[in-house]
C-alpha cells in the first residue's frame, strides 16, 4: 500500500470527523446526514491529486461547514 500524502491524510481526517458528527444527530436523521456527506465527498472524488490549491480550499470550506453543521440545534440536513 502506498503512503498517503499530508493532504490525503487531512481529507480522510475531515471525512472521519464528519462521520463522527453524524452520531450526535437524532437517530432518524442520521441517514440523511450520511448521504449528504457521501455526496459532498464524491463530488470531488476524481479531482487530481496535484490540484493542491483546490484541495486546500475544499479542506478549509469543509472544516467551516463541519463547524456549522456540528451545531446541536441543527437536526436535519434535507
Amino acid at each position: 500500500m502506498a503512503r498517503l500524502s499530508g493532504l490525503q491524510k487531512d481529507v480522510i481526517h475531515l471525512y472521519r470527523q464528519c462521520i463522527r458528527t453524524v452520531k450526535t444527530k437524532p437517530r432518524d436523521t442520521q441517514p440523511h446526514w450520511k448521504n449528504f456527506i457521501h455526496e459532498e465527498f464524491n463530488k470531488y472524488k476524481k479531482l487530481p491529486k496535484k490540484e493542491f490549491n483546490t484541495i486546500e480550499y475544499l479542506l478549509r470550506t469543509g472544516h467551516k461547514k463541519l463547524e456549522m453543521y456540528s451545531n446541536p440545534q441543527l437536526k436535519d440536513i434535507h
